[in-house]
């Protein structure tokens, strides 16, 4: 059997370990991308989604624990009146999205009740809004989404849907 790793020459052994040319990028300590995004926000922003991430896990654990009307009720108990901005509307849609991430299974009805209720402390009316995907055949799929002022907050498109029901505000 042949040897095929022949000695190489000193000289080439230097230039084979060299990295190539390349601009050099100092070291930056590995964090999960996730964690970057929230390190890079402001003081304010940070509170408020640290604030949604209470409120979605709240929600989260109250309908494990708990009926959805009881939850529901607990979540609509505010008055509620004026119409949100588009500015607040995206903020609490950010906001849930975002903090809704770490939560596990925090569904569609998670986040739309923890909307509704960020809303309403803050005196914004919104609803709920729930319905079934149309043509399921065998299986029901369910969906829900946060409306406010005829916008949808959360939950996406309610196109391929048949409305069934809406949970306002108080």
């Amino acid at each position: 059997m042949r040897n095929l790793s022949k000695q190489v020459p000193q000289k080439w052994s230097t230039v084979l370990r060299q990295e190539p040319a390349t601009e050099k990028r100092p070291k930056q300590t590995k964090r999960p991308r996730g964690m970057r995004r929230v390190l890079s926000l402001s003081g304010s922003e940070m509170i408020f989604l640290a604030r949604c991430l209470l409120v979605v896990t709240a929600v989260r654990l109250g309908l494990t624990l708990l009926s959805y009307n009881r939850v529901r009720s607990l979540v609509t108990r505010l008055e509620a009146r004026q119409c949100a901005s588009m500015g607040e509307l995206r903020r609490v849609a950010w906001g849930v999205a975002a903090a809704a991430r770490f939560v596990p299974r925090a569904t569609c009805l998670t986040q739309a009740l923890s909307g509704q209720y960020i809303l309403a402390r803050q005196g914004n009316a919104s609803k709920i809004r729930i319905g079934i995907e149309r043509g399921t055949g065998e299986h029901l799929k369910a969906h829900a989404w946060l409306v406010s002022d005829n916008h949808v907050v959360l939950g996406g498109s309610i196109d391929g849907f048949a409305h069934l029901v809406d949970h306002g505000s108080r």
